[in-house]
């Protein structure tokens, strides 16, 4: 394993301050650290700027769409790229101007669309024939944006299929085979609209960089067959994101050097092969933000049941769940799970037994299974999860009508903010109603 390997990449909070903070705010709780953060997303551009000079580096707002984290990743200088008309409000309200935007989605509705194009959002990554027309309709007499069209490129990547988008049978984008990548550039184009160049994303959570390589070059490769065939000179080429975090045990990614520099030299020989020279870009979510965050429950019930595959099974229910974390039941998702006593403790355990944590929802809700924590883990006690920044904020929901954690958010001077509070029961009633004759 190489050296830079070795040592620890994600932010894990110090006991005292899992007791200080679930004190003051509750729990589950959300907490970011601002450090961590800033840091991953310095050492990213640095580390594509190395061997692409005219880079650029746009933050997925899918990942954690909290204002706070927007804010901090514009600052660091990351384009903001958002999936939605919410996701582009959060970015505007966050403070990001408009032109520092990038909007994405397979089924962009005409009202999001005009609504970009009103606000004078930067880039809009077409994805579909109707779209393109719609650009045309909602943009004629105003400036439309810069149009990146998207490509599926046929690549299927060695991740979960829920998060795999590059290869042929995908929602998202151009096919390049069936030749509709070629089509949206020409319909595109007799339009006369400023289209700049091209897109792809293969998937997420990518340990092995190879499927993301693949899909690199075949953007640039369709970039150089457009150069010939139409003079159609790429401006920018986005390669996408899905760099993975170490979320558990040895599945460790390569390093961000090491990836950026796998990435980029085979997509650079390809364009200084047929003159082409654009940006490069890439939007990485969880990669900038994954390892920032970690969730903290209270631990409750604790309590051995007989189970025919183990023999007993030893359950530890916590304060949340499905509704705060739902990649476990979605992905089979693995995490890393440490043990904070609920009071300081004289004796630490150095033995441990294999718990089932789960939530206290009304589904089997099973969030970690299989993990090692000290045998006198018991009710009050804490349990911190690591590299919850990306995918459990943005994805946490209201079942059983539970609130939404609240958000912390560490200080690079070590005090700690409140970024986003919990959900309130009046605000989530709010929006209903029961007709008067009921």
């Amino acid at each position: 394993m190489p050296a830079d390997q070795l040592t620890e990449t994600r932010f894990i909070l110090a006991d005292h301050l899992v007791r200080e903070l679930t004190s003051e705010f509750g729990s589950p709780l959300y907490v970011v650290d601002e450090a961590h953060m800033r840091a991953k997303i310095s050492r990213y551009r640095a580390a594509f700027s190395a061997v692409w000079p005219d880079s650029e580096l746009t933050f997925a707002t899918k990942a954690n769409s909290t204002l706070a984290l927007i804010r901090i990743a514009a600052q660091e200088g990351c384009l903001i790229d958002v999936a939605s008309e919410g996701e582009f409000r959060a970015a505007l309200l966050a403070g990001v101007p408009a032109n520092r935007c990038h909007l994405h989605g397979n089924n962009k509705t005409e009202q999001e669309i005009a609504f970009a194009v009103q606000q004078g959002i930067n880039q809009i990554v077409v994805d579909n024939f109707e779209e393109i027309e719609t650009i045309y309709r909602k943009s004629s007499g105003k400036t439309c944006p810069d149009l990146v069209i998207r490509l599926a490129p046929g690549v299927d990547p060695k991740t979960n299929a829920k998060i795999s988008t590059g290869q042929a049978d995908t929602k998202f984008g151009f096919n390049i085979a069936d030749g509709s990548g070629e089509k949206a550039l020409l319909l595109a184009l007799s339009h006369n609209l400023p289209v700049v160049g091209f897109h792809c994303h293969v998937g997420s959570q990518l340990l092995d960089p190879t499927a993301q390589i693949n899909g690199g070059e075949a953007l640039a490769l369709f970039a150089a067959e457009m150069k010939q065939k139409h003079g159609f000179i790429t401006q920018v080429l986005n390669v996408g994101g899905g760099l993975g975090i170490h979320y558990h045990g040895e599945s460790r990614p390569i390093s961000v050097e090491e990836y950026c520099r796998n990435l980029v030299e085979p997509i650079a020989r390809i364009l200084r092969a047929k003159d082409l020279n654009p940006k490069l870009v890439q939007e990485p979510g969880r990669s900038l933000v994954g390892e920032s965050g970690v969730t903290l429950y209270r631990v409750g019930v604790v309590k051995t049941v007989p189970s025919p595959a183990k023999g007993q099974r030893t359950y530890l229910a916590v304060d949340g769940g499905l509704s705060d974390n739902p990649r476990p039941a979605l992905y089979g998702s693995l995490y890393t799970v440490l043990h904070t006593p609920g009071q300081p403790r004289e004796l630490v355990q150095e033995s441990t037994q294999e718990y089932t944590v789960s939530g206290k929802h009304c589904e089997t809700d099973k969030l970690f299974e299989d993990v090692m924590l000290p045998p006198d883990v018991k009710s009050g006690d804490y349990l911190q999860v690591l590299c919850t920044g990306a995918y459990n904020s943005s994805m946490a929901s209201n079942y059983n009508r539970y609130q939404r954690p609240a958000t912390i958010l560490i200080r690079q001077n070590g005090s700690y903010s409140l970024v986003q509070r919990n959900d309130t029961y009046e605000e989530m009633f709010a929006r209903e109603s029961v007709p008067s004759d009921l």
